[in-house]
C-alpha cells in the first residue's frame, strides 16, 4: 500500500488507500486547522517508507527465517548447526552462530542494513550442489511441519531460496544509498532515448 502510493494533485478532499487507513485505523486525528493533515501525514509516511521499508522488511523477513530454525544454545540447536556445520563445510561459517557472534541480529534489527544478508548470499555462493541438497535436508528436517506445514528436503529448499531471495532483496536496496538524484536521472533519461 504505502510502496505504490504516489503524490497526486486530484481533488483533495478525496482520500486515497493510505490516507482512509490513517482515518479508519487512527482516528480521531485531531490535527490542528492549519497544521498538519491526513495527507501531509501520508505523504511524509510513504516517502519515508520508500526509502527504507524495501531493505528493512527484508531484513525482518530473514530474522524471521532464523527464527524458524532451532535456538543456539539449545539442546537440539546444537545439534542442528553441527549437522549445518558437517553438511555445508567451510561455507556453514558464513551463517554459524559460532562465527557470528551473539549481538549480530540485534545490530541488523536496529538498522544494520546489509548485516546477515552478505553472509547468506556467500554461504549460498559457496555451497556446491551436493551440500546445498545436504543442507536443505538438514533445514527441513528442522521446520516444524505443524507449525509451517512442511518440512523435509522441499521445506529445506524453500527456505534455502526465501533466505536466498530476501538477502538479495537487502543487497539491491542498499545500492540506493550511494545513488545521487544525477544518477536516477541519468537513468530515466537513458531509457527516455533508448
Amino acid at each position: 500500500m504505502i510502496v505504490n502510493r504516489h503524490v497526486s494533485s486530484e481533488q483533495p478532499d478525496e482520500h486515497d488507500e493510505l490516507e482512509q487507513h490513517l482515518t479508519q485505523n487512527h482516528a480521531p486525528l485531531d490535527w490542528p486547522e492549519d497544521g498538519l493533515s491526513v495527507s501531509h501525514v501520508a505523504a511524509i509516511a510513504a516517502a519515508a517508507a520508500c526509502d527504507t521499508a524495501y531493505s528493512q522488511a527484508a531484513n525482518g523477513h530473514l530474522i524471521d527465517l532464523f527464527a524458524a530454525l532451532p535456538l543456539p544454545g539449545t539442546t537440539e540447536g546444537k545439534g542442528f548447526w553441527e549437522r549445518i556445520r558437517d553438511a555445508g563445510g567451510s561455507a556453514a561459517w558464513n551463517i554459524h552462530p559460532a562465527n557470528m557472534s551473539g549481538p549480530f541480529f540485534e545490530r541488523i534489527h536496529d538498522g544494520n542494513e546489509g548485516g546477515i544478508a552478505y553472509r547468506i548470499l556467500s554461504f549460498l555462493e559457496e555451497l556446491t550442489p551436493s551440500q546445498r541438497t545436504d543442507v536443505a535436508e538438514v533445514i527441513g528436517s528442522a521446520l516444524d511441519d505443524g507449525t509451517i506445514g512442511i518440512s523435509g528436503r522441499y521445506g529445506g529448499e524453500l527456505w534455502l531460496r526465501d533466505a536466498e531471495m530476501s538477502a538479495w532483496r537487502v543487497g539491491l536496496a542498499s545500492r540506493r544509498q550511494f545513488e545521487t538524484s544525477q544518477d536516477r536521472e541519468r537513468f530515466f533519461e537513458a531509457w527516455r532515448r533508448a
